[in-house]
């Protein structure tokens, strides 16, 4: 009898041990697996930044002369009057950004269009559409180039900068057609029947309720265009003509040397990626809460 009261009484003082020890317990150690993926990580992301920390660096070194491949010294005079010391230079940033600000606006209203009809309609065709669609984003970019030189040569277009603006249009739809289709399988249908029931009509009803709930994505698709029309290089060199953009200027400037002015405008252009990302980011928070 003895011993069956201390066995239930061990069996009673087994739960209060167990919860004793699982609260002093200390956190699992990481495996050395987990480490070293963490630090390969780590290394990776370094690697990707280490070009752009280069780039960051030399725009404030002061060379003599065009060729700023060796730090010299410390100098902030770049980013004043001498930013605009070669017009040639000057003139492909304009032209940059005037493509990649018309291809951006262009590619997100056919691109919005596009996705609306993939996510929301079910049609003969719709699995083609799509397929074509993802295609145009895995073809190499030779391959659109060439079909796009031929295409402006057939009906004889002068090549310029309305063929380098039509062209940075054709590849980045597919980018913002994919990106808004993906928002739009996600609504709620029942709060456009909602607004319909209402005696909102479809303008109203697209303006008042799609448009507000798929904008994340096409803000999304637009700043995807941007970044990819503003560096482009492929394509741009096959139906440019005599026309250049910062890429082709830095291209064909490589013999004589790159002047400091490019890290600048190189900077310029990352940091006002950063601080649009973040704005993004921070939208899309305050918009989920």
């Amino acid at each position: 009898m003895t011993v069956d009261i201390d066995s239930e009484r061990a069996r009673d003082s087994a739960p209060a041990v167990v919860t004793a020890r699982a609260g002093g317990r200390r956190r699992p150690r990481r495996r050395w697996g987990d480490r070293l993926l963490f630090a390969w990580t780590w290394l990776i992301i370094i690697w990707l930044a280490l070009p752009i920390a280069v780039m960051i660096m030399f725009s404030f070194n002061n060379p003599h002369g065009r060729f700023n491949f060796t730090w010299v010294g410390f100098t902030l005079k770049w980013y004043g009057p001498h930013l605009l010391d070669y017009p040639s230079l000057t003139t492909a940033m304009e032209n940059s950004l005037l493509v990649a600000f018309a291809a951006t606006v262009g590619s997100v209203v056919l691109g919005t269009l596009v996705g609306l009809a993939l996510g929301k309609y079910r049609f003969r065709g719709l699995g083609t559409a799509n397929l074509v669609q993802f295609a145009a984003i895995s073809a190499p970019d030779i391959v659109l180039a060439s079909s796009l030189l031929a295409f402006f040569v057939t009906l004889r277009v002068p090549l310029g900068l309305p063929t380098i603006i039509v062209a940075h249009i054709m590849f980045c739809l597919s980018f913002v057609a994919v990106t808004v289709r993906a928002r739009v399988l996600t609504l709620d249908r029942s709060l456009e029947e909602a607004a319909r029931d209402l005696g909102a009509g479809p303008w109203a009803t697209f303006r008042l309720v799609t448009l507000p709930l798929i904008f994340p994505g096409v803000l999304a698709g637009a700043l995807l265009a941007f970044a990819i029309s503003i560096d482009d290089f492929v394509v741009t060199s096959f139906v440019s003509g005599s026309t250049q953009t910062f890429p082709l200027w830095i291209w064909s400037a490589t013999r004589n040397g790159l002047p400091p002015q490019v890290d600048v405008l190189g900077t310029l252009i990352f940091v006002a990626g950063l601080i649009i990302a973040a704005t993004s980011a921070l939208l899309g928070r305050r918009g989920t809460r």
